[in-house]
């Protein structure tokens, strides 16, 4: 990587633009990338899927907790597996970023690499944005998708009798969050889930062709994604604790912390797995592990009761 020295006040937004967008990959889709008054991005579908997430410093990350490109991954990631949760194809990221004069001008290209980064491992690659000056670092990310010729899988479609699974790791994150706040660095696995979540991308698009009958991306933790499915449905969601998988380290790191593993599972944000509903005869491949079932009635319940502990990740 090529150092750049200076602020971002010092050097200035054309050369700091200038200097992102050289360092920046491609793809097919992207007719038109970075360097025009718009990109241009292929449609064949003649249909886009189209999301956007802020992350706000402070709020969302820490720059002594992470590093600018974990940042970066980590804003990529938010809005791709949005994409993936509708059983679609990323395809393009566009990227406004507000920072103040005195960040260095290496941060911002670090946090460039990690978008580029994550958004090539999603198939997908920036294809422009915006930079102005602001008191905090602000980054707000839109992600483009393809359905391919599919009809979108919405939170909507639920059924009583369907099976509920999910794709992705679940409360490692949270975990990560939880070792980083009580001020250690270790274990590293639950850190690095924090700085940098692996959202199964593949797995949205494999879902729709499997019958998916609704899906949605656990951002903020399991129980309050699925009960946006549930009410969107019109259905409850029943989830059985025995059927997750609770590894050794992240039970023994919960255990250090004075910490509920379960709770972690059930209520921690931000690895981004996809939550999904099938038919329930379904031969779901070994990405997708069932964790419950869909039935009349409302809400989501965990061993046949409402959950008592914290439903997730709440922005007010």
């Amino acid at each position: 990587m090529t150092g750049t020295t200076g602020t971002v006040g010092e050097l200035g937004e054309v050369a700091v633009i200038a200097a992102i967008t050289a360092r920046l990959g491609t793809t097919g889709a992207v007719l038109l990338g970075p360097g025009d008054d718009a990109a241009v991005i292929a449609a064949p579908d003649a249909r886009v899927v189209a999301t956007i997430d802020l992350l706000v410093e402070g709020r969302h990350f820490k720059r002594d907790w992470s590093g600018a490109a974990d940042v970066g991954v980590r804003a990529a990631a938010a809005n791709l597996a949005d994409i993936a949760a509708m059983g679609a194809v990323p395809t393009a990221l566009l990227v406004g970023l507000s920072v103040p004069a005195e960040l260095p001008a290496q941060w911002v290209l670090e946090l460039a690499d990690g978008l580029g980064e994550e958004a090539a491992r999603a198939g997908a690659a920036v294809a422009g944005g915006d930079l102005v000056r602001g008191e905090v670092v602000t980054i707000a990310v839109t992600a483009l998708g393809t359905l391919e010729g599919r009809e979108p899988v919405t939170r909507a479609g639920a059924r009583p009798g369907d099976l509920v699974a999910v794709a992705g790791r679940l409360g490692w994150a949270a975990g990560g969050l939880a070792v980083l706040s009580r001020g250690f660095r270790s274990p590293r696995a639950l850190v690095e889930a924090h700085r940098r979540p692996i959202p199964p991308y593949d797995e949205g698009p494999r879902a729709a062709v499997l019958g998916a009958t609704a899906m949605v991306d656990v951002s903020d933790g399991l129980v309050s994604d699925l009960g946006h499915l549930a009410r969107a449905s019109g259905v409850s969601v029943r989830l059985d604790s025995e059927a997750f998988h609770v590894p050794t380290e992240f039970r023994d790191t919960a255990r250090a912390l004075a910490a509920d593993p379960l709770q972690w599972l059930l209520a921690g944000g931000e690895d981004h797995a996809l939550a999904a509903t099938f038919p329930p005869d379904v031969d779901l491949p070994m990405a997708w592990s069932v964790i419950g079932r869909v039935e009349a009635g409302e809400g989501v319940l965990v061993d046949g009761a409402e959950w008592a502990g914290p439903g997730g990740w709440r922005s007010f």
